[in-house]
């Protein structure tokens, strides 16, 4: 570590170019390895400034047992086409079935707390999505809840699907997932998101950035929760995941 390098920058660092190189690696030295929430989240705010790319969406969970849980999700991770580059591991891509916010006006910051009406308002569409799960550790379960916050939480990218009614979305606690691949072989998961509420998370995230003095943007997506954990999905094949009676997501990963 140079004498100008904070352990937040440090521990930035290395992940940032873990991410730009599709990387994995060990834990953290332990001269800049984040102890608590708050350093893991600076550490987070510090990859975004290195690497220079605008947050297209986030990731979150209502908070439980004092662990926050959020993370961005950077626009050149964020794609919608049916073809979609990934980072490969073992032949598969992992990903996780959710539902995407997305914003149709801003929620920056204010004095005045955030009302889940007021969300409610500026959600301009809900689509089906997947999150692209992976790493910039070897061992993520090796390393601590703030290593692993610090890295944004396993986050990859998101996948973004067709918009669905909104509405029906927001009350659909529970839905069968269903995999049917290229090849014929189908999957059918009892899904469960981690909210009765879909939304809930997204209420905390609005409220949490405004009182961090930031906030969300229009255009920005949301997700909050898997309907049924991560699972893989095989590259060059495509793969349609129906979400109950919301609809069917498509697509085909192939190596980034």
């Amino acid at each position: 570590m140079s004498q100008n390098s904070s352990p937040v920058s440090s521990a930035a660092s290395i992940l940032a170019t873990r991410r730009k190189n599709a990387d994995q690696g060990p834990r953290l030295p332990e001269s800049c390895r984040p102890l608590d929430v708050d350093t893991a989240l600076a550490i987070q705010s510090s990859v975004t400034e290195q690497l220079d790319v605008a947050v297209r969406a986030w990731k979150c969970a209502t908070p439980s047992e004092g662990r926050i849980v959020m993370a961005p999700i950077y626009a050149v991770t964020v794609q919608g086409a049916g073809d979609c580059p990934a980072i490969v591991r073992a032949g598969h891509v992992r990903v996780e079935p959710e539902l995407a916010f997305i914003l149709g006006k801003d929620l920056p910051a204010r004095d005045a707390a955030y009302t889940p009406a007021e969300v409610d308002a500026a959600i301009a569409e809900t689509r089906l999505a997947l999150e692209l799960i992976d790493s910039r550790y070897r061992d993520p379960a090796g390393a601590s809840f703030a290593e692993n916050l610090a890295d944004g939480l396993l986050n990859q990218g998101l996948f973004i699907g067709m918009a669905v009614d909104g509405e029906k979305a927001r009350t659909t606690a529970t839905l069968p997932i269903r995999v049917t691949l290229e090849s014929g072989h189908e999957t059918l998961l009892d899904g469960r998101h981690p909210n009765a509420d879909p939304r809930a998370p997204l209420y905390w995230l609005a409220e949490f950035l405004r009182s961090k003095g930031t906030g969300l943007q229009a255009g920005q997506a949301v997700i909050t929760g898997s309907y049924a954990g991560s699972f893989d999905l095989p590259v060059g094949q495509e793969a349609t995941i129906r979400y109950g009676e919301l609809g069917d997501l498509t697509v085909r990963f192939s190596q980034q």
